[in-house]
C-alpha cells in the first residue's frame, strides 16, 4: 500500500506529460509531387528544334523569376515592373496576406498565453437581512461598494485542438502567400500577353491600311477601264466590294487596338485616359531563342495556383483535428483577487477577495452532433485532396497545351513565311514585268495586294508564336519563387 501511495504521484505526473503531448488529427505532410519526367506523351523538344533552329527547349532547374525579360524588350519590362509596383490587384492580394498574418498572430497569442482581465466597478446596494433569514438583523440601508481586481483563466490544450487552430491559422497565411503570388504571375502574364496583342494588331492595322490602298488604287483603274468599256459593270461592282469589305475589317480593330492600350494602362494602376500614345509593335520584342522547360515534379512544388491548393489541403487536415479534439473535454484554469471595499480611500488596503479553480467541460448529449462534424471535416480533407490532385492536372494540362500551341505555331509560321516569301518573289516578277510593259498596272496592284496579305498573315503567325511562348513561361510557373519581384 505504501509504494502504491509513493508511486501514484509520479505516475499522475507522467500521464499529465503524456496527455500535454497529445494532438489529435492527422500530421500533415505535403503530397508527392508527379513522377513523370515529361509533359507530353513524347518528348517535343527535337521537334520544335528541327522545324525552328532559332528557338528550342531546354532543361532547367529554375525559371527567372523576371522571365517576361526573355523578350528583351525594355519597355516591356518598365511597364511591368510599374505594374507589380502599383496595380490595385496586387494591393488587394497584399491586404489579404496581412489580414491572415495578424489573425494568426492573435489567434498564437490567444492560445499561448493566460487571458487576463482588469476589473472595476462602483455598485450601489441595498441588503435587507430578513431575506438571508436574519429578521431580527438590523437594516443597515444603501451602501457603495467600489471594486479593483483581476480575473485570469488559462485552457489547457490537452488534446491538441488549439494547436490545430494555429496550424490552420498558419496554412491560411501560406495560402494568402501564394496567392499574391499568383495574382503577381496573372498580372505580368497579361501584361506580356495585351502587350503582344496590341503589336499583332498594329501589324494588321498596317497591312490593312496598304492592302486597303492598294484596293483603292485597283478601283481606280477599274472605274477609269469601265468608263473606256473595256471591262463590265460586274467586274466594277466586285472591285467596290472587296475595297469595302477590306475597309470593314479596319474598325473593329482599331477599336481592339484602342482597348489594348486603356487595359494596359488599368494594368499599370492607371485611368484609361493616361494611355501611352505609343502602342508596342512587333519589332519591340525578340523571340527567345531558348525556352526553359522544368520537371513536372518541380512544377507541383513551385507553381502558386497549385501551392495554394497545397495551403487549402493543409488547412483541411488541420480542421480535422480540431473536430476530433472538441470530443473531449475541456480542462481551464481560472483564477481573481480584488479589493472590494465600502469607502473608495480603503480600495488600496490590500485584497480581501480571491479565488482559484479548476474547471472541467465535457460535451453531453452531444456525441452524436460532434461525431458527424469531424466525419465531415474528413470529408472537407477528402475533398481538399481530390482539389490538389485536379490543380496539379490542370497545371500538367496547361503546360502540355501550350506546348503543342508552340510547336503547331512554328509549323504554321515557316508555312507563312514560305507564303510570303513566294508572295514577295511573285510581286517582283509582276513590277518587273509591269516596267517592261508586259503586265497591266491592275496586275501589279494584285500582285502587291496578294504580297500585303501574306505580310498579314506572317505577322498574325509570328504574334502567335510569341505569345505562346510567353503562355509557356507563365504556365511553368512565372519564375513567381525565389527572387520573385514583390
Amino acid at each position: 500500500m505504501d509504494a502504491r501511495r509513493m508511486l501514484a504521484p509520479a505516475i499522475a505526473r507522467c500521464a499529465a506529460l503524456l496527455l500535454a503531448g497529445c494532438t489529435l488529427g492527422p500530421d500533415f505532410h505535403a503530397p508527392d509531387p508527379p513522377s513523370s519526367t515529361r509533359y507530353l506523351p513524347a518528348p517535343s523538344a527535337d521537334t520544335l528544334t528541327a522545324e525552328a533552329a532559332t528557338q528550342r527547349f531546354v532543361a532547367a532547374d529554375d525559371i527567372r523569376a523576371d522571365w517576361w525579360t526573355l523578350f528583351a524588350s525594355p519597355k516591356l519590362d518598365a511597364l511591368v515592373g510599374q505594374s507589380l509596383a502599383a496595380s490595385p490587384t496586387l494591393d488587394e492580394a497584399r491586404a489579404r496576406l496581412v489580414e491572415a498574418q495578424r489573425n494568426r498572430d492573435a489567434g498564437a497569442s490567444a492560445a499561448l498565453w493566460p487571458s487576463a482581465n482588469l476589473r472595476t466597478g462602483i455598485e450601489r446596494q441595498r441588503i435587507d437581512p430578513s431575506v438571508l433569514g436574519f429578521p431580527a438583523a438590523p437594516n443597515p440601508g444603501p451602501f457603495t461598494l467600489y471594486n479593483i481586481g483581476v480575473d485570469v483563466s488559462y485552457t489547457f490544450d490537452v488534446f491538441g485542438g488549439t494547436r490545430r487552430q494555429l496550424e490552420g491559422l498558419a496554412a491560411q497565411v501560406d495560402y494568402a502567400r501564394f496567392e499574391l503570388e499568383a495574382a503577381q504571375r496573372m498580372l505580368a502574364a497579361n501584361i506580356v500577353t495585351t502587350a503582344l496583342r496590341q503589336a499583332s494588331l498594329v501589324a494588321q492595322i498596317d497591312a490593312l491600311e496598304r492592302i486597303a490602298g492598294a484596293q483603292r488604287d485597283s478601283l481606280s483603274i477599274a472605274q477609269h477601264r469601265y468608263g473606256l468599256g473595256a471591262i463590265a459593270e460586274v467586274e466594277l461592282a466586285n472591285q467596290r466590294a472587296l475595297t469595302a469589305q477590306t475597309a470593314a475589317r479596319l474598325p473593329p480593330l482599331r477599336a481592339e487596338l484602342a482597348q489594348t492600350a486603356h487595359r494596359l494602362a488599368v494594368y499599370a494602376g492607371r485611368e484609361p485616359a493616361a494611355t501611352d500614345t505609343t502602342p508596342f509593335t512587333l519589332a519591340d520584342f525578340t523571340l527567345p531563342a531558348e525556352i526553359p522547360l522544368t520537371l513536372p515534379s518541380q512544377l507541383a512544388m513551385r507553381r502558386p495556383d497549385v501551392r495554394a491548393s497545397e495551403a487549402l489541403l493543409h488547412r483541411a487536415s488541420a480542421d480535422v483535428g480540431v473536430a476530433a479534439a472538441n470530443l473531449y473535454p475541456q480542462f481551464t484554469l481560472t483564477g481573481g483577487a480584488s479589493s472590494t471595499r465600502t469607502a473608495l480611500n480603503e480600495i488600496g488596503n490590500g485584497l480581501n477577495l480571491w479565488n482559484i479553480g479548476l474547471a472541467l467541460m465535457q460535451p453531453l448529449l452531444r456525441g452524436p452532433e460532434l461525431r458527424a462534424r469531424e466525419r465531415a471535416a474528413v470529408a472537407a480533407f477528402d475533398a481538399a485532396k481530390a482539389a490538389y490532385r485536379q490543380s496539379v492536372l490542370h497545371a500538367l494540362q496547361n503546360v502540355a497545351d501550350t506546348m503543342r500551341a508552340l510547336e503547331a505555331d512554328t509549323r504554321l509560321l515557316a508555312a507563312r513565311s514560305d507564303e510570303a516569301a513566294a508572295a514577295q518573289r511573285a510581286y517582283e516578277i509582276t513590277r518587273q514585268r509591269f516596267a517592261l510593259g508586259a503586265v497591266s498596272q491592275l496586275a501589279l496592284l494584285d500582285a502587291e495586294r496578294t504580297r500585303l496579305e501574306a505580310t498579314l498573315a506572317r505577322s498574325e503567325a509570328e504574334a502567335a508564336r510569341h505569345a505562346d511562348t510567353a503562355a509557356l513561361l507563365d504556365a511553368l510557373g512565372g519564375g513567381w519563387w525565389g527572387d520573385a519581384p514583390k
